[in-house]
């Protein structure tokens, strides 16, 4: 309820409203008498009252009245509505409709789609129509997701930990125990609204006490957060240890082809189904930084992913198999192995081995969430099998919900790349619409970034990064500065300055972020375990294969169809524009190319000016981020606008670190000075 809890409610915190026609919502009629549909009228009803402060009266299975909101299944309006037959074929499964009828003496506002279930994500979006500014009048909206998977990965421990979490500890899991309470079902409310329907609670990274989520020990009290979820449209999943059979099952192996194991997994699917019917499978990070996997029995990860998928394959549950798969231990002297290589040379020699109920998830990029790296080439290249893009929301690697840092425009640039997988307009968002390929699950998951804090995120416009991943896995299509503009009506309200400034401080916050830190594709010159902060070489002698390798003429790592190979995994004209250093775009150089210091860039600078230039560039650029927002003092809430100036402060401080810290790195690499005289320390 607005205004009384001890935590914001983002975008979901309602305010009056002025619209004519309230009369159409003093009356909500329901077709039958379905239980499912509580929860949609329950979510209606809680914003008429507190947006229109009327308390509408719901009648069930009568309909003799002129003005009406009248909700339910399709297949249950024909008798009702003519045109319901012909609405049927425009939906799909998860797809709903909201029309506006006025004929003779009746007026009607229609909220209807095939599923039930679904019927509460119309509810939101008629909700969200209105709040922005949406008139009746111009209700007529048949809308369809375009992805099959729109999943939330948590990362959040048992104890209570959030691995990679900078919002606070878990909303789920305490002293390893399962939290149930008010925030729950608002939790739940929150990834409904945009359109969620999954969420993975644990970590990916499956511990040992984690492993005993899927026993009798949790599997009763899962249920009931299973159903929380499920009333709003949204399947849990669990994070799985492969070697389960090991730990719990007392066997000998986790052989995915030893019967003895599949036997196992067969059972403890059945036993969590019986707890939670509405499961949606499970999520496995295998033979992956120290987690086991099929590999340690000489076995491939389609053995592995297969095992599970038949098991769960009897209750509609699916095996979502991480495609973030590396040697951990490279020695930093081979400069014959490539990290950027591996998912692909992992998994493109089983594309069509995987069964119909497992999708492999895809980071963007085939590093690690970098601020800047190509478009994974699995998504060109696995042709006969199911993909999740797989994107972080949290800001491992882009400031930890510290810095300003909105993700969208990252986003929808990955989603528009053109992989010509099957020629022009094989664009990646096309691939998840199942499309290209024509697989049937595909899909976006998203690590989140909530936590306990009031705010959820951390930081207030981290919230954004949430809402757009939500829009843009139901319709990738969506152009970006409408929906950081929708956010912000439903965030702040309609304040044009509002609009204007925060629109611009989110709109332009990645490019600045890249600027001040690791420009060109570079990445990974943060401090190593907790990925804050600039450490030039923090990695560069590492096991984990993140290398710059410079010296005092040139740096990067050369991908080219000369160097690691890593090009041809593209289709054309990729691979020759990303292997020709005049052609690869700016963006990108230095991940696909060794370059020299003094190699001339497009804008006539060299590339050791163009990195001071940019680092200077990106810190007076925060201060302009702070100059708009401090713009809005009186206009913002004043407990958000203390907590935001505060964050942008931190902000300003550490991006003078990152750009004294690497400007200063180059020069003493290099010896050569700033043309334009600015500081740097010797």
């Amino acid at each position: 309820m607005s205004g009384v809890k001890p935590y914001d409610m983002c975008w979901l915190d309602y305010r009056a409203l002025e619209i004519k026609d309230f009369d159409l919502f003093r009356t909500i009629c329901v077709v039958d008498n379905d239980k499912s549909l509580e929860v949609p009228i329950k979510e209606l009803k809680h914003f008429i009252k507190y947006s229109f402060k009327i308390n509408p009266r719901v009648i069930k299975g009568s309909f003799d009245f002129s003005k009406y909101i009248l909700i339910g299944k399709i297949d249950q309006m024909k008798d009702i509505i003519k045109e319901a037959k012909m609405w049927e074929r425009k939906l799909n499964n998860e797809g709903f409709m909201l029309k506006r009828i006025k004929e003779n003496d009746k007026d009607i506002l229609i909220i209807t789609a095939k599923n039930e279930r679904t019927l509460v994500y119309a509810v939101f979006k008629l909700i969200e129509n209105l709040r922005i500014g949406e008139k009746l009048d111009d209700l007529n909206h048949v809308d369809n997701p375009a992805s099959y998977f729109r999943i939330i990965n948590h990362w959040d421990n048992l104890d209570g930990t959030v691995e990679r979490g900078y919002a606070g500890n878990s909303i789920f899991f305490k002293n390893n125990k399962i939290i149930i309470n008010e925030r729950t079902m608002d939790y739940a409310r929150l990834l409904s609204s945009i359109g969620i329907n999954g969420v993975v609670i644990n970590n990916v990274n499956v511990k040992k006490k984690e492993v005993e989520l899927i026993t009798h020990k949790y599997l009763k009290i899962l249920s009931r957060l299973a159903n929380i979820f499920w009333d709003y449209g949204i399947k849990i999943y669990l994070s799985v240890n492969f070697a389960s059979p090991i730990y719990l099952g007392g066997l000998p192996t986790a052989d995915p082809l030893d019967k003895r194991v599949s036997v196992w997994w067969k059972t403890k699917a059945e036993e969590i189904y019986d707890y939670i019917p509405y499961l949606g499978g499970f999520l496995v990070k295998a033979d992956s930084e120290f987690n086991p996997g099929p590999h340690m029995f000489g076995r491939n990860h389609a053995d592995g992913a297969n095992m599970l998928a038949e098991a769960l394959e009897p209750y509609g549950g699916y095996v979502i198999w991480r495609a973030f798969v590396y040697n951990c231990m490279q020695d930093w002297r081979d400069y014959k192995t490539d990290r950027a290589r591996a998912a692909y040379d992992n998994f493109k020699p089983l594309d069509g081995n995987f069964y119909e109920n497992v999708v492999l998830q895809i980071k963007y990029g085939p590093m690690d969430f970098q601020v800047r790296e190509p478009v994974s080439p699995l998504f060109g290249g696995m042709e006969k099998t199911n993909q999740i893009l797989e994107l972080q929301i949290t800001q491992e690697y882009t400031g930890q919900q510290i810095h300003l840092c909105y993700l969208g425009t990252l986003w929808k640039e990955i989603l528009e790349f053109d992989t010509y997988a099957k020629g022009e307009g094989s664009k990646v968002k096309e691939i998840l619409k199942g499309k290209i390929f024509e697989t049937k699950y595909n899909g976006f998951a998203g690590v989140s970034n909530v936590g306990d804090s009031p705010n959820w995120t951390g930081h207030d416009l981290a919230q954004a990064n949430l809402y757009t991943f939500g829009v843009l896995a139901w319709n990738p299509d969506r152009d970006i500065a409408k929906v950081v503009d929708d956010w912000i009506k439903l965030t702040f309200g309609n304040d044009s300055k509002v609009r204007e400034n925060i629109s611009y401080m989110l709109l332009n916050s990645h490019r600045i972020y890249e600027k001040y830190t690791t420009p060109f594709g570079l990445g990974w010159m943060v401090n190593p375990g907790y990925h804050y902060g600039p450490n030039p070489e923090g990695y560069e002698y590492s096991r984990w294969g993140t290398y710059h390798r410079a010296n005092y003429e040139a740096i990067g790592v050369d991908r080219t169809s000369k160097g690691t190979g890593y090009t041809l995994q593209y289709h054309s004209p990729w691979r020759e524009i990303y292997d020709d250093i005049n052609k690869c775009p700016e963006d990108l150089l230095l991940f696909f190319h060794r370059v020299p210091y003094k190699f001339i860039l497009k804008s006539g600078k060299t590339l050791i000016q163009q990195m001071y230039d940019l680092h200077f560039e990106g810190v007076e650029e925060v201060e302009v981020l702070i100059e708009k927002w401090y713009e809005l003092k009186g206009r913002i809430d004043d407990k958000i606008f203390e907590r935001v100036s505060k964050r942008l402060e931190m902000q300003l401080e550490h991006a003078k670190e990152w750009r004294d810290v690497i400007n200063t790195y180059f020069f003493r690499k290099t010896g050569v000075p700033d043309d334009k005289g600015r500081k740097i320390y010797p």
